[in-house]
């Protein structure tokens, strides 16, 4: 698990380098919420996802990417709230309205899981990988498409180990700042 969060930082600190280090054509900060359903342990629950991203377009098409993406799990159950937060940096391709990004990615969670027997809260960090795509069709005004796969380690018998897997789509709104 360390050796997973080295791995991200070391991504980010290299992302930091190679942007400080080129001139950017644009960049932009995008933001915007999704609602859908989150499988925690055997039972699907009603999650609520806002998001934020910044930037860089480079001349040549290029993009360079950091995202966040907080899932919110309201209270429907005793075990109260759950929180799984995604953060990912990527390497991709932009357009005048679309943009496209993969990367790795590191999860945060806390949620309250139920399995066969019992329920219980169940925490943990994962790496995995991160897949965007954001398309404005009325000016600043789109749609945007996150998915993320997690390695998710440890033993529990509500929430066994393994891959972890969430898709997110909603409005964005796009905010761009040119050179």
């Amino acid at each position: 698990m360390a050796r997973a969060v080295s791995l991200v930082a070391l991504a980010f600190c290299l992302l930091v380098l190679f942007v400080g280090s080129r001139p950017a054509q644009a960049f932009e900060i995008s933001g915007g919420v999704g609602v859908g359903g989150l499988l925690v342990g055997t039972d699907p629950r009603l999650a609520v996802s806002p998001h934020v991203g910044i930037a860089w377009r480079m001349e040549s098409g290029l993009l360079l990417a950091a995202q966040d993406v907080f899932s919110i799990v309201p209270a429907t159950d005793p075990g109260g709230v759950g929180v799984y937060n995604q953060t990912s940096i990527a390497l991709g391709y932009a357009s005048e309205s679309a943009n496209f990004a993969v990367g790795p990615s590191l999860s945060i969670f806390s949620i309250p899981a139920c399995g066969a027997m019992w329920c219980a809260r169940v925490v943990g960090l994962a790496p995995g990988g991160h897949v965007s795509v954001n398309a404005c069709f009325a000016g600043p005004l789109g749609v945007s498409v996150n998915g993320n796969v997690d390695w998710v380690e440890g033993r529990s018998p509500v929430f066994p180990g393994g891959v972890a897997a969430m898709v997110i789509v909603g409005p964005v709104l796009r905010w761009e700042k040119g050179p």
